[in-house]
């Protein structure tokens, strides 16, 4: 049981890991080369629809490595998988902290409404955004050393 559990957790921590980096190093460059106000329309859809399903993953992956560190107390690996709780729980403090308010205001923005500092807003967003998925890679790490 504790197998599917630690396979599950990588499974479900990997794609979120992919998603993530998909966001910072795919999905917002392209958004940046878009015509006009193409970019910004691109991105405030992708902080609703993302800035709804995110979170849930978030916080269930955070779970389910609590769960094995909980199961797995007794197994090698412990450390890492508690490190990589850790670090997740890093991930969310600075997701709610500093890159949720600013996805909330972009998701509402138009060209008709934006504020003149969207695209600063936006930069700082996607420096933040490196951060974060650097200690999310981090977690993920850890947790396949733990497997092995």
């Amino acid at each position: 049981m504790l197998s599917a559990l630690e396979v599950f957790t990588i499974v479900s921590v990997g794609l979120m890991v992919g998603v993530e980096a998909s966001v910072a190093f795919v999905m917002n460059p392209i958004f940046s080369a878009l015509p006009e106000d193409s970019g910004q329309l691109a991105r405030s859809h992708g902080g609703r629809m993302l800035g709804a399903a995110m979170p849930v993953w978030y916080i269930s992956s955070l779970v389910l490595v609590a769960v094995w560190a909980v199961a797995g107390w007794h197994h090698p690996g412990r450390s890492l998988v508690v490190m990589a709780g850790a670090l997740l729980i890093l991930s969310v403090v600075m997701s709610i902290l500093l890159l949720v308010p600013i996805n909330n205001r972009g998701k509402t923005w138009t060209p008709d409404n934006r504020p003149a500092d969207w695209k600063q807003q936006m930069n700082r967003w996607d420096r933040l955004h490196y951060i974060r998925v650097a200690v999310i890679v981090a977690a993920f790490a850890l947790l396949v050393t733990a497997l092995v």
